[in-house]
Protein backbone atom coordinates (compact mmCIF):
# COMPACT_ATOMS: atom_id res chain seq x y z
CA UNK A 1 0.00 0.00 0.00
CA UNK A 2 2.39 2.45 1.00
CA UNK A 3 4.88 2.03 -2.42
CA UNK A 4 1.25 3.15 -4.21
CA UNK A 5 1.00 5.82 -2.21
CA UNK A 6 4.21 7.39 -2.30
CA UNK A 7 3.46 8.44 -5.94
CA UNK A 8 0.55 11.32 -4.90
CA UNK A 9 1.03 14.37 -5.77
CA UNK A 10 1.92 17.06 -3.06
CA UNK A 11 -0.42 19.59 -1.61
CA UNK A 12 -0.23 22.33 0.86
CA UNK A 13 -1.29 22.69 4.38
CA UNK A 14 -1.19 24.63 7.37
CA UNK A 15 -2.02 22.51 10.92
CA UNK A 16 -1.36 23.89 14.61
CA UNK A 17 -0.17 22.77 17.88
CA UNK A 18 2.48 19.84 17.90
CA UNK A 19 5.14 18.37 19.38
CA UNK A 20 8.08 15.66 18.20
CA UNK A 21 9.59 13.35 20.56
CA UNK A 22 13.08 11.78 19.69
CA UNK A 23 13.55 7.72 18.19
CA UNK A 24 11.97 5.03 19.60
CA UNK A 25 8.94 3.33 20.90
CA UNK A 26 7.30 5.28 23.56
CA UNK A 27 4.63 2.36 23.65
CA UNK A 28 6.61 -0.80 23.89
CA UNK A 29 5.16 -1.44 26.77
CA UNK A 30 1.77 -2.75 27.87
CA UNK A 31 0.62 -1.64 31.49
CA UNK A 32 -0.44 -5.24 33.72
CA UNK A 33 -3.06 -3.22 35.54
CA UNK A 34 -3.82 0.68 35.98
CA UNK A 35 -0.21 2.08 37.03
CA UNK A 36 -0.55 5.35 39.14
CA UNK A 37 2.94 6.84 37.72
CA UNK A 38 3.02 6.09 34.13
CA UNK A 39 3.36 8.93 32.04
CA UNK A 40 4.03 9.83 28.67
CA UNK A 41 7.88 10.63 28.14
CA UNK A 42 7.09 13.02 24.71
CA UNK A 43 6.65 16.73 25.26
CA UNK A 44 3.79 18.32 25.28
CA UNK A 45 2.31 19.96 22.65
CA UNK A 46 2.52 23.80 22.84
CA UNK A 47 -0.07 26.45 22.51
CA UNK A 48 -0.14 28.84 19.35
CA UNK A 49 -3.46 29.47 17.92
CA UNK A 50 -6.44 31.14 19.54
CA UNK A 51 -8.62 27.69 18.80
CA UNK A 52 -6.48 26.50 21.34
CA UNK A 53 -8.09 27.98 24.07
CA UNK A 54 -9.74 26.62 27.20
CA UNK A 55 -13.78 27.06 27.02
CA UNK A 56 -14.20 29.59 29.90
CA UNK A 57 -16.10 28.65 32.73
CA UNK A 58 -16.29 29.96 35.87
CA UNK A 59 -17.44 26.25 37.54
CA UNK A 60 -15.06 23.95 38.83
CA UNK A 61 -15.48 19.93 36.98
CA UNK A 62 -18.00 17.90 38.73
CA UNK A 63 -17.12 15.49 41.31
CA UNK A 64 -18.57 12.10 42.64
CA UNK A 65 -19.15 12.11 46.10
CA UNK A 66 -16.23 10.24 46.76
CA UNK A 67 -14.09 13.28 44.89
CA UNK A 68 -13.70 11.62 41.93
CA UNK A 69 -13.93 13.84 37.77
CA UNK A 70 -16.88 13.06 36.38
CA UNK A 71 -17.01 12.91 32.63
CA UNK A 72 -20.61 13.52 32.25
CA UNK A 73 -23.06 15.89 34.16
CA UNK A 74 -22.66 17.06 37.52
CA UNK A 75 -25.98 14.49 38.29
CA UNK A 76 -26.64 11.45 36.61
CA UNK A 77 -29.55 13.52 35.29
CA UNK A 78 -27.99 15.65 33.96
CA UNK A 79 -26.94 15.00 30.06
CA UNK A 80 -24.46 16.59 27.99
CA UNK A 81 -22.20 15.95 24.77
CA UNK A 82 -18.45 16.86 24.21
CA UNK A 83 -18.18 18.87 21.07
CA UNK A 84 -14.79 20.19 19.28
CA UNK A 85 -13.80 24.15 20.24
CA UNK A 86 -13.04 25.42 16.58
CA UNK A 87 -14.45 25.13 13.44
CA UNK A 88 -14.61 21.77 11.82
CA UNK A 89 -12.23 22.31 9.18
CA UNK A 90 -9.69 23.94 11.98
CA UNK A 91 -6.75 22.42 11.82
CA UNK A 92 -5.35 21.11 14.93
CA UNK A 93 -1.65 19.92 14.29
CA UNK A 94 1.45 21.91 12.64
CA UNK A 95 2.05 20.04 9.41
CA UNK A 96 5.97 21.47 9.75
CA UNK A 97 6.55 19.67 13.18
CA UNK A 98 5.02 16.36 12.36
CA UNK A 99 8.39 13.65 12.00
CA UNK A 100 6.32 12.13 8.16
CA UNK A 101 7.87 9.73 6.40
CA UNK A 102 8.11 10.63 2.89
CA UNK A 103 5.43 8.31 1.85
CA UNK A 104 2.87 9.81 4.41
CA UNK A 105 3.72 13.34 3.64
CA UNK A 106 3.04 13.24 0.32
CA UNK A 107 -0.35 11.08 1.27
CA UNK A 108 -1.39 13.91 3.85
CA UNK A 109 0.08 16.68 1.17
CA UNK A 110 -2.77 15.31 -1.37
CA UNK A 111 -5.79 14.59 0.86
CA UNK A 112 -5.61 18.52 1.26
CA UNK A 113 -6.90 18.86 -1.87
CA UNK A 114 -8.89 15.53 -1.98
CA UNK A 115 -10.66 15.33 0.99
CA UNK A 116 -12.22 11.67 0.15
CA UNK A 117 -12.19 11.00 4.08
CA UNK A 118 -13.75 7.63 4.74
CA UNK A 119 -15.99 9.24 7.76
CA UNK A 120 -17.58 11.13 5.07
CA UNK A 121 -18.54 7.14 4.03
CA UNK A 122 -20.18 6.55 7.44
CA UNK A 123 -17.33 4.62 8.47
CA UNK A 124 -16.27 4.80 12.52
CA UNK A 125 -13.02 7.31 12.94
CA UNK A 126 -10.68 6.43 16.11
CA UNK A 127 -7.82 8.49 17.83
CA UNK A 128 -8.37 12.56 17.55
CA UNK A 129 -11.05 12.24 14.89
CA UNK A 130 -13.74 10.71 17.08
CA UNK A 131 -13.89 14.54 19.48
CA UNK A 132 -13.82 16.25 15.90
CA UNK A 133 -17.61 15.83 14.97
CA UNK A 134 -19.51 18.49 14.88
CA UNK A 135 -22.19 16.44 17.09
CA UNK A 136 -20.15 15.48 19.74
CA UNK A 137 -19.38 12.66 21.64
CA UNK A 138 -20.47 11.02 25.32
CA UNK A 139 -18.54 9.42 28.14
CA UNK A 140 -20.29 6.50 30.07
CA UNK A 141 -18.19 5.12 32.93
CA UNK A 142 -19.97 2.06 34.25
CA UNK A 143 -17.78 1.53 37.07
CA UNK A 144 -19.54 -1.60 38.33
CA UNK A 145 -18.54 -3.24 35.02
CA UNK A 146 -14.96 -1.88 35.29
CA UNK A 147 -15.96 -0.18 31.36
CA UNK A 148 -15.92 3.42 29.95
CA UNK A 149 -17.58 3.84 26.43
CA UNK A 150 -17.63 6.59 23.99
CA UNK A 151 -20.44 6.79 22.27
CA UNK A 152 -20.36 8.70 18.80
CA UNK A 153 -23.48 10.84 17.75
CA UNK A 154 -23.13 12.13 14.26
CA UNK A 155 -21.19 9.20 11.53
CA UNK A 156 -22.09 5.54 11.53
CA UNK A 157 -23.80 5.17 15.15
CA UNK A 158 -20.44 3.51 16.59
CA UNK A 159 -18.81 3.68 20.18
CA UNK A 160 -15.65 3.14 21.57
CA UNK A 161 -15.19 0.26 24.65
CA UNK A 162 -12.17 1.19 26.90
CA UNK A 163 -11.54 -1.41 29.37
CA UNK A 164 -10.77 -0.42 32.87
CA UNK A 165 -10.23 -3.50 34.77
CA UNK A 166 -6.54 -3.57 34.73
CA UNK A 167 -6.33 -6.07 31.61
CA UNK A 168 -3.38 -6.08 29.34
CA UNK A 169 -3.77 -5.99 25.42
CA UNK A 170 -4.11 -9.38 23.82
CA UNK A 171 -2.26 -10.78 21.75
CA UNK A 172 -2.76 -11.39 17.64
CA UNK A 173 -5.82 -9.01 17.94
CA UNK A 174 -7.79 -8.33 14.25
CA UNK A 175 -7.28 -4.62 13.54
CA UNK A 176 -10.62 -2.21 13.33
CA UNK A 177 -11.68 1.65 13.65
CA UNK A 178 -11.33 2.25 17.17
CA UNK A 179 -8.61 -0.53 18.14
CA UNK A 180 -8.07 -2.24 21.73
CA UNK A 181 -8.45 0.29 24.43
CA UNK A 182 -7.32 0.03 28.36
CA UNK A 183 -7.61 2.48 30.50
CA UNK A 184 -6.87 4.01 33.94
CA UNK A 185 -7.28 6.83 36.18
CA UNK A 186 -4.10 9.00 37.09
CA UNK A 187 -5.70 11.88 39.37
CA UNK A 188 -8.30 13.57 37.51
CA UNK A 189 -6.56 12.51 34.14
CA UNK A 190 -7.93 9.65 32.14
CA UNK A 191 -5.39 7.97 29.79
CA UNK A 192 -6.03 5.58 27.42
CA UNK A 193 -3.41 3.05 25.92
CA UNK A 194 -4.70 1.67 22.43
CA UNK A 195 -3.44 -0.74 19.82
CA UNK A 196 -5.04 -2.92 17.03
CA UNK A 197 -5.86 -0.43 14.75
CA UNK A 198 -6.86 -0.50 10.94
CA UNK A 199 -5.57 1.98 8.64
CA UNK A 200 -9.45 3.01 7.20
CA UNK A 201 -9.66 6.27 9.13
CA UNK A 202 -7.80 9.26 9.32
CA UNK A 203 -6.19 9.93 12.21
CA UNK A 204 -7.97 14.02 12.43
CA UNK A 205 -9.92 15.80 9.77
CA UNK A 206 -7.15 16.91 7.85
CA UNK A 207 -5.92 14.31 7.14
CA UNK A 208 -2.94 12.28 9.32
CA UNK A 209 -2.31 8.89 8.46
CA UNK A 210 -1.12 5.78 10.06
CA UNK A 211 -0.21 1.86 9.76
CA UNK A 212 -0.96 -0.74 11.47
CA UNK A 213 1.36 -0.40 13.53
CA UNK A 214 0.03 2.81 15.29
CA UNK A 215 -0.26 2.53 19.11
CA UNK A 216 -1.44 5.60 21.43
CA UNK A 217 -1.84 6.87 24.46
CA UNK A 218 -4.71 9.56 25.20
CA UNK A 219 -5.08 11.96 28.14
CA UNK A 220 -8.67 13.23 28.96
CA UNK A 221 -7.97 15.80 31.40
CA UNK A 222 -11.34 17.74 32.42
CA UNK A 223 -10.30 21.07 33.79
CA UNK A 224 -13.87 22.75 34.57
CA UNK A 225 -17.07 22.18 34.50
CA UNK A 226 -16.94 23.17 30.20
CA UNK A 227 -13.20 22.46 29.33
CA UNK A 228 -11.52 18.79 28.45
CA UNK A 229 -8.15 19.23 27.11
CA UNK A 230 -7.92 16.03 24.95
CA UNK A 231 -3.83 14.80 24.84
CA UNK A 232 -2.74 12.06 22.28
CA UNK A 233 0.61 10.79 22.07
CA UNK A 234 1.03 8.78 18.65
CA UNK A 235 3.24 6.19 18.32
CA UNK A 236 3.77 4.58 14.82
CA UNK A 237 6.53 3.80 13.24
CA UNK A 238 5.24 3.08 10.26
CA UNK A 239 4.00 6.33 9.09
CA UNK A 240 6.65 8.74 11.57
CA UNK A 241 9.90 8.55 12.12
CA UNK A 242 9.29 9.58 15.96
CA UNK A 243 6.40 9.57 18.60
CA UNK A 244 4.66 12.69 18.29
CA UNK A 245 2.06 14.74 21.14
CA UNK A 246 -0.70 16.31 19.86
CA UNK A 247 -4.10 18.55 22.22
CA UNK A 248 -6.60 20.07 21.62
CA UNK A 249 -10.07 21.80 24.10
CA UNK A 250 -13.36 19.82 23.56
CA UNK A 251 -16.35 21.45 24.98
CA UNK A 252 -19.11 20.42 27.71
CA UNK A 253 -22.72 21.23 26.24
CA UNK A 254 -25.13 20.42 28.86
CA UNK A 255 -29.07 19.50 28.75
CA UNK A 256 -27.87 17.80 25.17
CA UNK A 257 -28.26 14.03 24.74
CA UNK A 258 -28.05 11.44 21.74
CA UNK A 259 -30.14 12.09 19.16
CA UNK A 260 -30.43 9.37 15.91
CA UNK A 261 -28.18 10.89 12.69
CA UNK A 262 -28.61 9.17 9.38
CA UNK A 263 -25.20 9.08 7.89
CA UNK A 264 -25.66 10.46 4.19
CA UNK A 265 -28.97 11.34 4.17
CA UNK A 266 -28.92 14.39 2.11
CA UNK A 267 -25.28 14.89 1.65
CA UNK A 268 -24.31 17.83 -0.57
CA UNK A 269 -20.70 17.88 0.48
CA UNK A 270 -19.87 16.77 -3.22
CA UNK A 271 -16.31 17.61 -1.98
CA UNK A 272 -15.73 15.12 0.30
CA UNK A 273 -16.90 12.64 -2.45
CA UNK A 274 -14.43 13.58 -5.30
CA UNK A 275 -12.03 16.11 -4.11
CA UNK A 276 -10.80 18.04 -6.96
CA UNK A 277 -11.93 15.20 -9.54
CA UNK A 278 -15.27 15.23 -11.43
CA UNK A 279 -16.15 12.21 -10.32
CA UNK A 280 -14.35 9.11 -8.63
CA UNK A 281 -13.71 5.89 -10.70
CA UNK A 282 -15.47 2.87 -8.51
CA UNK A 283 -13.33 0.20 -10.14
CA UNK A 284 -10.24 0.92 -7.89
CA UNK A 285 -10.17 1.40 -4.17
CA UNK A 286 -10.42 4.91 -2.50
CA UNK A 287 -6.93 5.45 -0.73
CA UNK A 288 -8.28 6.13 2.92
Amino acid sequence: MRNRLVLVVAGVVCVVGLSSAPGGSLLAQTPAAAPATQKPTVPRGQSTAITRREPPSDKPAPRSAAGKILLGGATPAQNGLWTPQFGILDPILEANKVPFKPWAKALYDYRQSNELEPHARCKASGVARQFLTPYGVEFLEIPEAQRLYIFDVGGPHTFRTVYMDGRTHPANLVPSYYGHSIGWWEGDTLVVDTTGFNERFWLDRRGLPHTEKLRTLERFTRTSAEGLKYEATIDDPGAYTAPWTGWFFIRFNADQELFEYVCQQANYAHELMVGEADSVDRATTIVP
